[in-house]
C-alpha cells in the first residue's frame, strides 16, 4: 500500500475551514428518539429534554430528519407544509425552542429539506389535480400522458425505488382516466418539476423561513434526483438507488443529471449571505467518489454523505481503497471529506457487520431471513466506528449507535410501516428495524423512550440490555467506547489532520493522524502493537500478551 500522505490540508483547490469540516454530527429520528407525551411517538420537546445526552456524548451538531406536516406515507419525508411543524411531533414554538436550547449548549442543528417531491397532501398538487393538463399547476409537477391509444399505460418503463411503477394514473375532473405524474418513492410523493422557476423561487423561501429561525443548515434529501432528463427516456435496469452497485452503469435519466448543480449554485449565494456559516449537505448516492466531489466544490455544498463507504466490504483493501479514494476526490475541489456508517435508510451496523461478506446487501432483516451474528457484528462495528472516528473529515452517527444497538431483526411482518415493504410485494422487509425507538431506562417504560409503554413501532425484549443507563459509566461498554473516542477525537484534532498510510498489508490496515497512530487487524491472527508504542483507545481488550486481536481497532501514540 502506499506510504506517502493521502490527505493534506493545503489542497489545490484551498481548504476549507468551517466548523463542518472537522465536526461530528448525530442524525436525530425525531420519532424514535424521545416521546414526551406518551402517544409512542418521538417528538420535538422530548428531543429537546434529552439534549444533554449529546452533550454528554460529545458532538458538535444534530440533524432532524424530517418534522413537518406529513400524512406520513413515508414517515415524513412525504411534506405537505415545508414551513410548519406536524402536530405528531410539536408546534413552531417547540422548534425554535429546540434550536434556541441547543444554541445554548453549543450544539448546531441541521433540519431536513426534501426538494424532490412533496406529498400529494400538499396544497400544489391539490390544485393539480383539480387543473386541467397543461395548466400551470401542473407544471409544478411531472405530469405526462400516458402510452397507447386510450393513454393506459405509463409515459416510460420508471420503476419507484419502493417498488412497482414509479408513475400514477389520475382522474381527470370529468371522471375520465387522465393522465400520469411520476413519483419515483411512493406515490403519496409526487416527483416537482425543477425546471419550473416557480418551483425554484419556493424553495428559495423555505431555506430563507428556516434559515431565519437560526437554523445551521439543510440536509438535502434525494439531492442527486431534481433534474430528470428531459425525453424521460426508458431504463432497463432495476431501480437500486441504495444498492451500491451503480458504479460500472450508464447513469440513469432520473439521478445525478448536471442541472442539479445549477440549483445548489443559487442556494449557496443565499446561504453565503447568513452569518454563522450556515451549510448544505448532500444525500446523493452518486458514484465513483470523484462525481460525487462536483456536489461540494468551492459555490455548491458544504459536504455529501460518503455512501461509498458506508457500503466497502469489511476488509483491509476494500477500506484502503474507499478512503483514498475518498479524500483524494475531496481534496481536489477543496472539500472536507465524510464518514458514516448507520442512518435511517440502512441495517445498522452492528447488524450489517454481523452477515456474511457475500451477496447483495439486504434492504432489511426480517422472520425468516438469514441473521447476523451479533457478538461479530458489534465487534465489527465497535472496531470499524473506531477507525472511521480517526479519520480526517466530518463524521456521521445515527442516533443508537453509540448504544451498539443492532437491526430489529426479528419485528412482525405485521408491524411493518415502511412502504417498501408493501409497494416491494412484501419482498424486501425495507428500513423499519433501524428505526425502532431507542432505549434509554432499562427498566422504564418503553425502555425510557417516553412515559408509556406505547413504541409506534415494537421494541424487542433484549433492549434493557443496550439502554443507556445500563452503559453509563460502565468501563468497556459502547456508550463509553463513543465517549472517549469523541473526546480524544476532538482533543487530537483528528478531524482537521492529516491521513499518512502506514505499511499495510491485506490483513491489516494502519495510518497515522497527527500524534496518533491507528491499526486495525482484520485478520484472523492478532498483530503486535506498533513498536515503542502505548495504547490510547482501543475498540476491545487486547490480548494477554498485549497484541491486537481480529476485529479490533487501536489508537496508540509514541511511548
Amino acid at each position: 500500500m502506499n506510504s506517502n500522505p493521502t490527505h493534506h490540508q493545503d489542497t489545490p483547490a484551498g481548504p476549507a475551514t468551517g466548523w463542518w469540516t472537522r465536526a461530528t454530527i448525530y442524525q436525530v429520528y425525531p420519532r424514535s428518539f424521545a416521546d414526551s407525551d406518551g402517544d409512542g411517538i418521538g417528538d420535538l420537546p422530548g428531543i429537546t429534554a434529552r439534549l444533554d445526552h449529546l452533550v454528554e456524548l460529545g458532538v458538535d451538531a444534530l440533524w432532524l430528519s424530517p418534522f413537518y406536516p406529513s400524512p406520513q406515507a413515508d414517515a415524513g419525508y412525504d411534506v405537505a407544509d415545508y414551513r410548519d411543524v406536524d402536530p405528531l411531533f410539536g408546534t413552531l414554538a417547540d422548534a425554535d425552542r429546540l434550536i434556541a436550547e441547543a444554541h445554548s449548549r453549543g450544539l448546531r442543528v441541521i433540519v431536513d429539506l426534501v426538494p424532490n417531491h412533496t406529498s400529494s397532501a400538499h396544497r400544489w398538487f391539490a390544485a393539480a389535480l383539480a387543473a386541467a393538463p397543461g395548466s400551470p399547476e401542473r407544471d409544478r409537477y411531472i405530469f405526462r400522458d400516458g402510452r397507447g391509444p386510450d393513454g393506459a399505460q405509463p409515459p416510460n418503463d420508471w420503476q419507484s425505488v419502493f417498488g412497482g411503477p414509479a408513475w400514477t394514473r389520475v382522474t381527470e375532473a370529468d371522471g375520465r382516466p387522465g393522465q400520469w405524474y411520476l413519483h419515483l418513492f411512493d406515490s403519496g410523493q409526487p416527483d416537482l418539476n425543477w425546471d419550473n422557476p416557480e418551483v425554484r423561487e419556493e424553495f428559495l423561501e423555505v431555506l430563507r423561513f428556516w434559515l431565519d429561525r437560526g437554523v445551521d443548515g439543510f440536509r438535502v434529501d434525494v439531492a442527486h434526483g431534481l433534474i430528470k432528463q428531459a425525453d424521460l427516456a426508458d431504463w432497463q435496469e432495476p431501480q437500486e438507488i441504495l444498492s451500491g452497485q451503480e458504479i460500472d452503469k450508464p447513469r440513469p435519466p432520473m439521478w445525478d443529471q448536471e442541472g442539479v448543480h445549477e440549483i445548489y449554485r443559487d442556494w449557496r449565494r443565499l446561504l453565503d449571505g447568513y452569518p454563522d456559516e450556515r451549510i448544505l449537505v448532500a444525500e446523493a448516492w452518486v458514484e465513483p467518489a470523484e462525481r460525487l466531489a462536483r456536489y461540494v466544490r468551492p459555490d455548491e455544498m458544504h459536504q455529501a454523505f460518503n455512501f461509498e463507504y458506508l457500503l466497502a466490504a469489511w476488509t483491509a483493501p476494500a477500506q484502503y481503497a474507499v478512503i483514498t479514494r475518498s479524500l483524494e476526490a475531496t481534496d481536489a475541489v477543496g472539500a472536507p471529506t465524510t464518514w458514516v456508517l448507520s442512518n435511517h435508510d440502512v441495517v445498522r451496523h452492528a447488524s450489517r457487520l454481523g452477515l456474511p461478506m457475500t451477496g447483495k446487501r439486504p434492504n432489511g432483516i426480517g422472520i425468516g431471513d438469514p441473521q447476523p451474528d451479533t457478538a461479530l457484528g458489534l465487534r465489527r462495528a465497535r472496531a470499524a466506528t473506531l477507525l472511521m472516528l480517526a479519520l480526517p473529515g466530518s463524521a456521521y452517527l445515527y442516533q443508537g449507535e453509540e448504544l451498539g444497538l443492532p437491526e430489529h431483526t426479528t419485528m412482525p411482518d405485521e408491524a411493518r410501516q415502511d412502504p417498501t415493504w408493501a409497494r416491494g410485494g412484501h419482498t424486501e422487509r425495507g428500513r423499519d428495524g433501524c428505526r425502532v425507538p431507542i432505549p434509554w431506562e432499562a427498566d422504564a417504560p418503553s425502555y425510557g423512550f417516553g412515559p408509556t409503554d406505547a413504541s409506534w413501532l415494537p421494541q424487542p425484549s433484549l433492549w434493557a440490555e443496550y439502554a443507556l443507563d445500563r452503559q453509563r459509566d460502565t468501563p468497556g461498554s459502547t456508550y463509553e467506547l463513543y465517549r472517549t473516542a469523541l473526546r480524544l477525537r476532538r482533543e487530537h484534532g483528528l478531524g482537521e489532520g492529516t491521513l499518512e498510510w502506514l505499511a499495510s498489508g491485506d490483513e491489516v490496515l494502519s495510518f497515522r493522524n497527527g500524534a496518533l497512530t491507528v491499526l486495525t487487524n482484520f485478520g484472523d491472527a492478532a498483530v503486535p502493537l506498533p513498536a515503542g508504542s502505548e495504547l490510547v483507545h482501543a475498540s476491545a481488550p487486547l490480548d494477554a500478551d498485549g497484541a491486537v486481536p481480529t476485529d479490533v481497532t487501536v489508537w496508540v501514540r509514541p511511548a
